[in-house]
């Protein structure tokens, strides 16, 4: 149901080439993260969450510089950076919304695909609490399918973990949030070009 190693890898290749090109400062950190595949901008999300210890949900520019450096994001010099935070800074006030910069930082989807997406993550949240877990999972996913719990590896529970760690990043804390999945399948969505086969794709995993 994650992307496959075939589309992490088309998706990391073709945001590697566009970044060599790529002008637009805002587009440039987009491909930046696409570059370290689906999870890319989701894992700048979590540095950028990790840092806000107030958790006001706004970063400061000092902030923001740290978590571009903490996540390894090498293509921008310091005046580059500055740049990009008055982009996302809109009203001056020396602070950047946490959400609105993730939302301008997913690559643009349809209406299309994104409904498709909420409708994976509703068919996969069974108690509605906009979050997934191991116990939403076992009526939607058949683990005993999968290759490793049919050789006797691993337990039921494995299987359904690592569907879960599949969307997380860094923490692996065996959720996933709406924000996380939509994250997750906007950098899924930007490999793929055909939307009657992200359509086809969404539609075959989840049985939408």
């Amino acid at each position: 149901m994650a992307a496959t190693q075939r589309t992490q890898t088309e998706l990391q290749m073709k945001a590697k080439k566009a970044l060599q090109t790529a002008v637009d400062p805002v587009e440039r950190l987009r491909l930046a993260c696409l570059t370290r595949g689906a999870n890319g901008i989701k894992g700048l999300a979590r540095t950028f969450k990790i840092m806000d210890d107030d958790e006001n949900r706004s970063l400061d520019k000092k902030e923001f510089a740290k978590g571009l450096h903490d996540y390894g994001v090498t293509e921008f010099d310091k005046a580059q950076i500055d740049e990009l935070f008055n982009i996302f800074d809109k009203d001056k006030s020396g602070s950047i919304d946490f959400d609105e910069f993730l939302v301008r930082l997913r690559p643009a989807m349809s209406q299309s695909r994104k409904t498709l997406i909420y409708q994976a993550f509703k068919k996969l949240d069974r108690t509605g609490d906009g979050v997934v877990t191991i116990e939403d999972l076992k009526g939607v996913y058949n683990a005993k399918k999968h290759p490793k719990y049919l050789s006797g590896e691993w337990t039921e529970e494995q299987v359904f973990r690592l569907f879960l760690d599949s969307f997380d990043s860094d923490d692996k804390d065996g959720r996933i949030t709406k924000e996380e999945f939509e994250n997750y399948y906007s950098g899924v969505s930007a490999s793929i070009d055909s939307d009657a086969y992200f359509d086809l794709m969404m539609r075959n995993a989840y049985k939408l």
